[in-house]
């Protein structure tokens, strides 16, 4: 109560009214407030599942999977797991697959795995080794979304060539 004495004097009413309406008026301006982003150092080693509803900055050593807002993975971190978030920068090593709506592979990464995104960027001297896909929502759509059967050569013989093709063919 003693936190509202001024304003109740002030306004001349002692009723609790006003006390739930200033109380209101300061709560309501937390969650506007972004938290602080959670920083791995390069001497951390995870075994298991990282979750944040944040932003992560990665330089540590991960076997599993990482999943946050925004996600930075240092120059010198080692990801061995899938990696999922709005925003991902890739700065270090991932093997395993990434997906975001926003993906950079900035020219110090090594990312051997799958990257479904929305938005993709690869910056000159980066390595990647495996497929990238767009979606619409990748974070969403990662585990529903199966890898497309490779094209069989049965399956390049299932329509007939047109007659132009086939006379070269023969």
């Amino acid at each position: 109560m003693a936190m509202f004495s001024k304003k109740e004097s002030e306004m001349g009413n002692t009723d609790s009214a006003p006390m739930a309406q200033a109380s209101t008026q300061r709560s309501s301006s937390k969650p506007g407030r972004a938290a602080a982003p959670s920083i791995f150092s390069s001497d951390v080693v995870i075994v298991g599942n990282l979750t944040s509803a944040g932003d992560i900055q990665f330089d540590g050593k991960i076997e599993g999977s990482i999943e946050s807002g925004s996600l930075t993975i240092g120059e010198s971190a080692i990801v061995k797991g899938e990696v999922k978030a709005q925003s991902v920068s890739v700065k270090g090593r991932v093997v395993g697959s990434v997906y975001g709506q926003n993906v950079q592979l900035m020219s110090s990464s090594h990312v051997e795995g799958d990257v479904l995104h929305a938005a993709l960027e690869v910056e000159s001297g980066a390595y990647f080794e495996g497929n990238c896909r767009r979606a619409e929502n990748p974070l969403t759509s990662s585990q529903s979304q199966a890898p497309k059967k490779p094209v069989q050569e049965d399956d390049l013989s299932a329509e007939p060539l047109p007659s132009a093709l086939r006379a070269k063919a023969s």
